[in-house]
């Protein structure tokens, strides 16, 4: 499976159709050991699942991860090293407008935000209005709006090395796009439930739900930076 170390283009959809899937990383994210295998097992596994729109390596620092599986499905996708298929690629819809539409029509943009903890739907919005160029935000809401699902870690997989701009370290203000490393290799099975699993949403509304007002901006700075790739 090829490897793309930088923000999906148009020129690597050429990848994935002569590959079939893809793994894509950030040049700043360093990987645990631990990541390629997670990824590939993953890939293998679910290829043939049509619910399944693609993997991903990074989770947030959720609280009372211990009450979580090792693994869990969320729906919509994510772009913080991740992979996919040719077939889950094909969902993707670079109309930004034309998404909004059908988010509004279907009177889905609480759920899309995790319950109006995190507005997901107005980086749609400014991808509209030409105040952000974003691919994933568009990716996250095909997958969503088709019902996907994607895999997550509870822990993650994947580090940023280049929150501050530098590179070379972290502020403390970027600490809370960090988890801790996984020592530990998830082995998915054939009895692993194809659903969302609604306990692990919650604890990712409960993780948004709680940053007070400039810890939020900071948050969303932060992410529109990751989704305007």
């Amino acid at each position: 499976i090829p490897f793309i170390f930088r923000s999906l283009a148009t020129s690597d959809i050429l990848v994935i159709s002569s590959f079939g899937s893809i793994i894509v990383l950030e040049d700043d994210l360093l990987t645990s050991p631990l990541f390629l295998r997670y990824m590939n097992n993953a890939l293998n596994l679910y290829k043939d699942n049509s619910s399944v729109i693609s993997i991903h390596g990074y989770q947030y620092p959720l609280n009372d991860v211990q009450n979580l599986p090792d693994v869990f499905f969320i729906k919509g996708a994510d772009c913080w090293g991740w992979a996919t298929w040719s077939r889950g690629w094909d969902f993707f819809e670079p109309n930004g407008k034309k998404l909004l539409n059908e988010l509004n029509s279907k009177k889905l943009q609480k759920e899309a935000d995790f319950n109006n903890t995190f507005n997901f739907t107005n980086m749609l919005k400014e991808q509209i209005d030409g105040k952000n160029d974003s691919w994933a935000i568009r990716w996250y809401m095909s997958a969503f709006l088709n019902n996907k699902l994607t895999l997550y870690p509870k822990k993650s997989f994947v580090h940023n090395i280049g929150n501050d701009g530098s590179g070379s370290h972290c502020s403390e203000t970027d600490k809370f796009l960090i988890s801790d490393f996984s020592n530990e290799i998830y082995f998915q099975n054939d009895n692993q439930d194809i659903s969302e699993n609604l306990k692990a949403r919650g604890a990712m509304e409960k993780y948004f739900s709680r940053l007070d007002v400039s810890f939020r901006v900071k948050i969303k700075n932060k992410l529109r930076d990751i989704f305007s790739i």
